[in-house]
């Protein structure tokens, strides 16, 4: 029985360290991560028992709204971490189950696999000749998920009653909302263990019936892109690919967010793609654009951060941005995020020194002659045309920063690239 499998100390325990690894916010219990141990250590036996005799009743998630880059928001629904526990120990098992048998072509949530994979495939689709992409867009996809499809699904490979029975429950389990507990009818709310592997189970036979069409197609959840040599089957596989997904899945297509389209006018997984022959993988618009709102925010002149700390935060988020986009065939692109980050160090620092006999002092001690540190000391220029002037430039240079302790984005894309 696979309860048992899952009920197993080896398997429970590897659960455990998971979701602590993962920490994680707490949910409508208000236990945290670090109170889990203890709390299982203390009501094991009758969780355990519950689980194993199908009356475990897991509690409702708590609704959270994370803001979207491009507008809106994003429902997640974080459950309790005994939920969280519980729903791991059940993924472990069931993606031994289930993965082998997934589309070679699907790389979102599997073990071994990552976005970078699944931009590589496009990049090759690409040079291959599939100059044109179908980029489809499921509407609102984690909420529409059909429950009885997906419980169907998991019936044909499942005889365990009782697990059944529990994912049933962990789908129906409801969203707490001000208070008040909304019962769910559809969808796998994000945020669980769970919902990432059920996701996959659903969209599985969506990559089978491509697969059966011969098309050339990454997924990555609920992004797919299938390539194709021309614009007019562009739209011939839209067309009916659309219908497959509305009729056969029971989800919908978001008409706005979909097109056919040449590849290096559209994005996938924050990356675009050059129009040469041979193309190169660059960094999509709307990526260059999040993060010089974060870079903007963090160097905001109206922000009193002292320096340390806004090289602290910068250093924080560009390592995180740059280990991501570092697959990314354009390193022009981070020398010239380099400048322009400490250009906006420069205007900042240009603002601190504030009155002017406090700059002639800063600057002559950096090293300025007298008659150039009370020129410029003096200049009523604006900030950011002062932080790129010549002599901003050469008493605030590269290895000033470095000194700070700013990281290189280029510096660090270079050692990434090799490794």
């Amino acid at each position: 029985m696979l309860m048992e499998q899952i009920l197993s100390r080896e398997n429970l325990l590897t659960a455990l360290k998971r979701v602590e690894r993962n920490k994680g916010s707490h949910g409508i219990d208000g236990m945290s991560v670090k109170d889990l141990r203890r709390h299982l250590y203390e009501n094991w036996d009758s969780l355990v028992n519950a689980i194993r005799n199908g009356t475990y009743q897991p509690s409702p998630v708590r609704r959270v709204e994370i803001p979207k880059p491009s507008g809106g928001v994003r429902l997640l629904g974080i459950p309790t971490v005994t939920d969280r526990f519980i729903q791991q120990a059940i993924a472990q098992v069931l993606n031994h189950i289930f993965d082998p048998t997934f589309s070679t072509n699907s790389y979102g949530f599997r073990p071994n696999r990552r976005a970078h994979d699944a931009v590589r495939k496009a990049k090759g689709f690409i040079k291959d000749g599939y100059r044109w992409v179908v980029d489809m867009d499921l509407e609102k996809f984690f909420d529409k998920v059909n429950h009885d499809k997906l419980m169907g699904i998991l019936a044909n490979k499942i005889q365990d009653r009782i697990l059944l029975k529990l994912i049933r429950k962990y789908l129906q389990s409801g969203v707490m909302l001000n208070g008040v507990v909304q019962i769910t009818e559809e969808g796998t709310p994000q945020g669980g263990p769970l919902s990432p592997l059920l996701s996959n189970i659903v969209l599985d036979k969506l990559d089978k019936e491509l697969e059966k069409r011969g098309h050339k197609f990454v997924r990555y959840a609920d992004d797919c892109n299938i390539y194709v040599r021309s614009l007019k089957a562009g739209h011939r596989v839209m067309s009916s690919v659309t219908l497959f997904i509305e009729k056969d899945l029971k989800l919908k297509v978001n008409k706005d967010k979909s097109a056919v389209d040449r590849p290096w006018k559209r994005k996938f997984l924050g990356f675009s793609f050059t129009l040469h022959k041979e193309p190169k993988v660059r960094i999509a618009k709307e990526s260059i654009s999040r993060l010089k709102k974060k870079v903007k925010e963090i160097t905001s002149r109206s922000k009193p951060y002292p320096m340390e700390q806004r090289i602290a935060m910068l250093n924080q988020y560009v390592t995180g941005w740059c280990g991501y986009f570092a697959l990314a065939d354009t390193p022009s692109k981070f020398k010239e995020f380099d400048e322009w980050i400490r250009r906006r160090l420069r205007m900042c620092e240009w603002k601190q020194w504030k009155k002017p006999k406090t700059r002639v002092r800063k600057l002559i001690g950096l090293g300025t002659p007298e008659s150039k540190a009370y020129e410029w000391g003096n200049s009523r220029k604006k900030y950011w045309r002062i932080a790129c002037s010549p002599i901003l430039h050469k008493t605030l240079d590269n290895s000033y920063w470095s000194h700070r302790g700013l990281k290189s984005l280029y510096s660090r894309y270079e050692t990434l690239r090799q490794s």
